[in-house]
């Protein structure tokens, strides 16, 4: 087949790598790093496995920013593209699917379009009732920043919007290019599907925000929160998974798949569904004043980066407890890694600095969502939740 997908995000270069080695694959992004490092094999975005298959595969796969090429024999649309959370319109901003689908119909394409980003709940009916186009299919991703390749590969389910023809033969092309050979493949509804994929998210990020409140409540009483948490997540009912305290939820999906769940409920009774909204901001408020009550005046940020084998720090929380910090007239410096490599000496005017022994030796406290041996020599000056040494 000759698949063209649209986005060369997490996402879309996980699945453009994934399907690349059956069926030629077209990877279209309005980004020219993003074009010019995928032809050259190196993947734009931090994923070991991505740039393994890049560097060592047989890959039948290009990249384009011209749209001409992009659509030219296509087969098959993916689209990929970044919906991101609009607090003005309490909804995803998906203008970027929109575009998409109204240049298909410009170019006259219509073969199928499934859909991989991220949308509200009865968004694909409005599509297909917009447009006039039934072909339109959403398929949700449950993909791990710096794993997505790996996750493709090893699915733990393979969920199609649609119970059509075409709906299964994406389902069974995305099967045969996977390594695991029992896995389920489940065909339904285009709106239960995208439920399915906020309630997922939402489940996350109720399971992180709990025992984040759990670990504050042992902070503030004086208790071993990992031996509070070690003994909780070995009842079988629990598990001893997604547990390590953290500064809040982040990424590109929670904050984002919570808050638009939460919209979703406008006209339904709820509680928890909104109380795991704010359960984030209510702890990076804690985490916020436990520094404060140091009185320091210099705040020292190690990454944005919240976890490790990732280079993405949007929505990351460190940045929600900066602000607090700053607010409270505390000077705040940053070290990561990721801003150096691109010379940016500042961070939403919080000095960056390049140098980790200048940061070390500046900081009265260095902040850290995850503890690395880079900083293991100034453990003293650490103040971190991070007791497994783990995502």
């Amino acid at each position: 087949m000759n698949i063209t997908i649209i986005g060369i995000g997490y996402v879309g270069l996980s699945n453009a790598v994934l399907l690349s080695l059956k069926h030629n694959v077209t990877a279209f992004d309005v980004d020219n790093f993003k074009v010019e490092s995928v032809n050259n094999r190196i993947s734009p975005i931090e994923d070991s496995e991505i740039q393994t298959y890049l560097t060592n595969k047989e890959l039948n796969l290009i990249a384009t920013n011209d749209k001409n090429i992009a659509y030219k024999q296509a087969d098959l649309i993916i689209i990929a593209t970044p919906t991101n959370y609009d607090p003005e319109t309490n909804f995803f901003n998906t203008s970027s699917i929109e575009n998409t689908i109204e240049d298909l119909i410009k170019f006259n394409i219509g073969v199928p379009v499934i859909i991989k980003s991220t949308v509200p709940v009865g968004y694909t009916n409005y599509l297909r009732d917009r447009y006039k186009k039934d072909n339109i299919i959403f398929s949700p991703e449950f993909l791990r920043e710096g794993r997505a390749l790996h996750d493709n590969l090893h699915p733990s389910r393979i969920i199609v919007g649609d119970k059509s023809r075409e709906a299964e033969n994406f389902a069974n092309l995305m099967f045969e290019a996977c390594l695991e050979k029992d896995v389920r493949i489940l065909l339904m509804g285009s709106t239960e599907a995208e439920a399915v994929k906020l309630f997922s998210n939402t489940y996350l990020a109720m399971r992180v925000s709990y025992f984040n409140e759990l670990d504050s409540y042992a902070e503030l009483h004086n208790l071993n929160s990992r031996d509070i948490i070690e003994g909780v997540g070995l009842d079988p009912r629990i598990g001893a998974h997604y547990n390590n305290p953290s500064f809040g939820y982040g990424g590109y999906c929670l904050p984002k798949d919570t808050k638009q769940l939460r919209a979703n409920y406008n006209d339904v009774p709820n509680n928890l569904i909104s109380a795991i909204v704010e359960a984030n901001s209510t702890r990076k408020d804690f985490i916020a004043d436990q520094i404060i009550k140091r009185k320091p005046k210099i705040v020292g940020i190690y990454r944005l980066v919240m976890k490790s084998g990732s280079d993405n720090f949007r929505s990351s929380s460190i940045q929600g407890i900066m602000k607090r910090l700053k607010a409270k007239g505390i000077e705040v410096v940053v070290y990561e890694p990721v801003l150096t490599e691109n010379k940016q000496t500042d961070f939403f005017h919080s000095k960056v600095i390049s140098q980790l022994s200048t940061f070390k030796q500046m900081a009265e406290i260095i902040v850290a969502n995850r503890v690395t041996k880079e900083i293991s020599d100034v453990i003293e000056k650490v103040y971190t939740r991070d007791l497994f040494n783990t995502d």
